[in-house]
C-alpha cells in the first residue's frame, strides 16, 4: 500500500480499513478540484473559470483563474499561486479581467490586461470587496464592501491608573443579529456600494444609510443609473426577507425603489436594449418555502408581469440573452440543476440538465453557467464520478471541456451510483433516492447500509459527485441517500408539505427507502447505519428517537430543542416567523413536539455526536443538550467537537477527512 496508516486526531489510526490501493483514500480529498464561477470572452472563443484545489501544507482550499479554449481544449493559467484568486469579471470592450486575490494577505481588486498580460493591484481596501462589476464604458468598477461603525460603549470607567492592567471591558450588544455562522460575533457597521477606477485609486461610497447594500447590480446602458437589491425599510432587522429593487442615480447619489411589494425581490439584470429590467421574487406568506419567480419590469411604462409563473420550481440565476428577447435561467428538478430559456413571449427550452454541483462534500445540486453573445452555454458539468469540470452546449450538442480530476480519479474505483425511486408507506407519495454502491459490489453478497439525509431541510441532493459517499461506499458499505418530503426541486406543494410540520412523515419517506434496498437482498439488516448534518441531523435524531431497528447512527451539528434553538441560532427572526406559527412562549407545546429531545426516552441506539465549536447556525449547546440527555438516559453516546469550525465542518480538507473517519470508526464499533 502506498500509504498504510493515517492518523486522524491524536490517536485514531483508521486508512488500513480502505483495503484497497485503488479505492479511494481519505488523503485523496487534497488531489480533488473543481471548476466554478464561469466567465465567456466577448468573441465566444475562451472560458474562464476559476480552478480550486486542496493545499495539503496549509488546510485550505486554494484558487487560480484559466481559461480554455472551446475549439482545441487548451488550458491555460490567467493567475497563479497559492493564494485565492476569484470573482472573475471581463470588462465590456473585453481587454481586461477585473478579479479579487488575497494574495497580498487580504482580499483586493486586481486587473489584468489580456494583452500584454500585465496586472495590477487596482484597490488597498481595509475591508474584503465583494460582486465586482464593471461600467459599461470599462472606466470604473462597482463593488461592495463592509463599512465599520464606532462600537457602542455606553459606560465609560474611569480612575484606571497609568501602566494599570484591567480586564478587558464589556461588549455592549443592542443589535437583533449580533452573531453569524462562518463570521462570529458581528462588528458593527454595513455593507454599500462602492465604485474604483478601473486604473486605480480611491474609491468612492455611492450608499449611505443604517442599511446593508450588496449582491448583483446592473447598469443602465449609459452607466448613468446602478440598480441593486436590498432592505432598506425601517423593520429590516426583523422583516429580514422584504427586500426590493432600487435605483442608484450615479451623479447624484439618489436612491429610489424599482418595486413595492411584501416580499424578496433581488438579482436585477438590465435588458441589453435597455428597455427592460429582470428580477427575481416571490410573495411573501410567511411558509417554509416559496417558488422564486421571474419578473419583468418594462422601465419606461413601469409595468411589471411575472415570466415564470407556469414552472413550478425555484429560479436560481438570469441573465438576458444577447437580443433582449428573453433570459437564460437555472433551476433545480428532481436533483439536477437546469439552464433554460424563456422567451418573452412563448413557451420555455431546457437548454441542458446536466449542471454539476460545484460542492464535492455532499451531492447537493447547484452549478454556474454563461450565456456567449452567439448564445452557446459555458456551465459547470459534475455527475456522481467527478467534481465540477468546464462544459459547452453549442448547438444543442454537449461537451465536457477539460478534465481537472483525471490523474487524481483516474485509477480510482469509484461506486456506481443508481436512481430509486420509491412510493412513500405513509401516502404513497413519489420520493426518489440514489444508492451508492461499493467498488466491485456483489450482489450475492450482505453489506452494511448507510443511510445519510441531506440538510436544510428545503435542499437536495442529486446525481453528483459526493467525496463522503465515495468514501464510505470505498470502506465496504452500500450508501443511501434521498430527498424526502419537504425538498425542494420537486415543486412548491412538496416543498410544503413540513410546513409548521417538521420532522414528521419525511421520516416515513427515509424508512421506505430503506426497506425497498433491504428487499433488493444484498443488505445486512444487523448492520444498518444512519447520519446526517443539520436537518439531516435532526432526522437522524429523530430517527432514533422513533425507532431501534439501526445499529449506532452519529448526530451531525443538529437542532435537538427547537425551543432553545429558535432564541440562539443567529437566524433567528426568520426561523421564528417561517419555521413555526409564532414565538417560543406562545407555542411550547407545538415546538416541543417537533424536538428530538422530547422523544429520547426512547432511545436505545448507540448516537455519537458531531459538530463544530463555532457553529452558530445550530449551535453546539444543541449537541451538548443530546449528549447530556443520552447520557442520563443510560445510552451509549460520545461527543465530537470540530475546533474553530463553523456549520460548514468541513471547509477545511482535514475536517472532512475527520468527520468521514468517526463516523465510520462509529458505526465499525457497533458492527455486529
Amino acid at each position: 500500500m502506498k500509504r498504510s496508516l493515517i492518523a486522524v486526531g491524536a490517536s485514531l489510526f483508521i486508512s488500513s480499513a480502505f483495503a484497497s490501493e485503488k479505492s479511494l483514500q481519505l488523503e485523496d480529498v487534497f488531489d480533488l478540484e473543481y471548476a466554478n464561477q464561469i466567465e465567456f470572452s466577448h468573441d465566444a472563443e475562451l472560458v474562464y473559470f476559476v480552478r480550486n484545489r486542496m493545499d495539503i501544507k496549509t488546510d485550505k482550499k486554494v484558487s487560480n483563474i484559466w481559461s480554455v479554449n472551446v475549439k482545441s481544449k487548451k488550458m491555460l493559467p490567467v493567475t497563479s499561486g497559492v493564494h485565492i484568486d476569484y470573482a472573475p469579471e471581463l470588462s465590456p470592450q473585453g481587454d481586461r479581467l477585473a478579479f479579487i486575490s488575497t494574495r497580498d494577505g487580504s482580499s483586493q481588486i486586481y486587473v489584468k490586461w489580456l494583452t500584454s498580460g500585465a496586472v495590477a493591484k487596482i484597490s488597498n481596501l481595509t475591508q474584503s470587496p465583494r460582486a465586482l462589476h464593471w461600467a459599461p464604458d470599462g472606466k470604473s468598477i462597482v463593488f461592495s464592501q463592509f463599512v465599520p461603525e464606532p462600537a457602542k460603549t455606553p459606560v465609560s470607567l474611569k480612575g484606571k491608573p497609568k501602566g494599570a492592567n484591567w480586564a478587558k471591558p464589556p461588549i455592549f450588544i443592542d443589535d437583533v443579529f449580533y452573531r453569524a455562522d462562518g463570521a462570529g460575533y458581528n462588528k458593527p457597521g454595513f455593507t454599500h456600494l462602492f465604485k474604483i477606477d478601473a486604473n486605480g485609486g480611491n474609491a468612492q461610497q455611492l450608499t449611505s444609510g443604517q442599511f446593508n447594500h450588496g449582491g448583483n447590480v446592473s447598469f443602465s446602458p449609459d452607466g448613468e443609473t446602478i440598480y441593486f437589491s436590498a432592505n432598506r425599510h425601517r423593520e429590516h432587522e426583523l422583516k429580514i426577507t422584504n427586500s426590493e429593487v432600487y435605483a442608484l442615480d450615479i451623479k447624484s447619489l439618489e436612491i429610489k425603489a424599482v418595486t413595492d411589494r411584501i416580499g424578496p425581490d433581488s438579482s436585477p439584470a438590465v435588458s441589453p436594449n435597455g428597455r427592460l429590467l429582470a428580477y427575481l421574487g416571490y410573495d411573501d406568506k410567511r411558509t417554509n418555502y416559496e417558488n422564486t419567480n421571474i419578473y419583468v419590469l418594462d422601465l419606461d411604462k413601469g409595468e411589471s408581469r411575472v415570466l415564470s409563473e407556469k414552472l413550478d420550481r425555484n429560479i436560481e440565476s438570469i441573465q438576458w440573452d444577447s437580443k433582449s428577447r428573453g433570459l437564460f435561467y437555472s433551476y433545480d428538478s428532481q436533483g439536477q440543476t437546469v439552464v433554460a430559456h424563456q422567451p418573452l413571449k412563448g413557451k420555455s427550452k431546457v437548454i441542458t440538465e446536466k449542471v454539476g454541483s460545484v460542492s464535492f462534500g455532499r451531492p447537493y445540486s447547484g452549478g454556474d453557467f454563461d450565456v456567449s453573445v452567439k448564445g452557446d452555454i459555458a456551465f459547470t458539468m459534475a455527475d456522481t464520478q467527478r467534481p465540477a469540470d468546464v462544459a459547452l452546449v453549442k448547438r444543442g450538442k454537449t461537451q465536457r471541456l477539460t478534465h481537472l480530476n483525471k490523474d487524481a480519479l483516474g485509477n480510482k474505483a469509484l461506486g456506481k451510483v443508481e436512481e430509486l425511486w420509491v412510493k412513500s408507506k405513509y401516502d404513497q407519495l413519489d420520493i426518489q433516492g440514489w444508492v451508492v454502491y461499493p467498488p466491485n459490489f456483489d450482489s450475492t453478497k450482505k453489506y452494511p447500509l448507510v443511510l445519510e439525509i441531506h440538510g436544510g431541510p428545503v435542499a437536495n441532493y442529486g446525481p453528483h459527485f459526493s467525496a463522503e459517499a465515495q468514501l464510505f461506499a470505498a470502506k465496504g458499505n452500500v450508501v443511501l441517500y434521498m430527498n424526502p418530503r419537504g425538498s425542494d426541486s420537486y415543486g412548491k406543494a412538496f416543498a410544503q408539505t413540513i410546513h409548521h410540520n417538521y420532522p414528521s412523515n419525511d421520516f416515513d419517506d427515509l424508512m421506505t427507502g430503506v426497506d425497498a434496498l433491504i428487499e433488493k437482498g444484498f443488505i445486512d439488516e444487523e448492520r444498518l447505519f444512519v447520519t446526517g448534518g443539520s436537518g439531516g441531523g435532526v432526522l437522524t435524531a429523530w430517527t432514533v428517537g422513533h425507532t431501534d431497528r439501526f445499529a449506532a447512527a452519529v448526530v451531525a451539528k443538529p437542532v435537538i430543542n427547537w425551543f432553545s434553538f429558535v432564541l440562539t441560532a443567529d437566524f433567528y427572526p426568520y426561523f421564528a416567523d417561517y419555521w413555526f406559527p409564532g414565538k417560543p412562549w406562545e407555542h411550547t407545546e407545538h415546538y416541543m413536539k417537533r424536538s428530538p429531545i422530547s422523544y429520547v426516552g426512547n432511545v436505545k441506539t448507540p448516537t455519537m455526536l458531531l459538530t463544530g465549536d463555532a457553529d452558530y447556525r445550530t449551535p453546539i449547546s444543541e449537541t451538548e443538550q443530546y449528549y447530556q440527555a443520552l447520557k442520563l438516559q443510560g445510552v451509549e453516546t460520545a461527543m465530537v467537537r470540530i475546533p474553530d469550525a463553523s456549520h460548514g465542518i468541513t471547509a477545511r480538507p482535514s475536517n472532512l477527512m475527520n468527520k468521514v473517519a468517526y463516523i465510520q470508526w462509529w458505526f465499525d464499533k457497533h458492527s455486529k
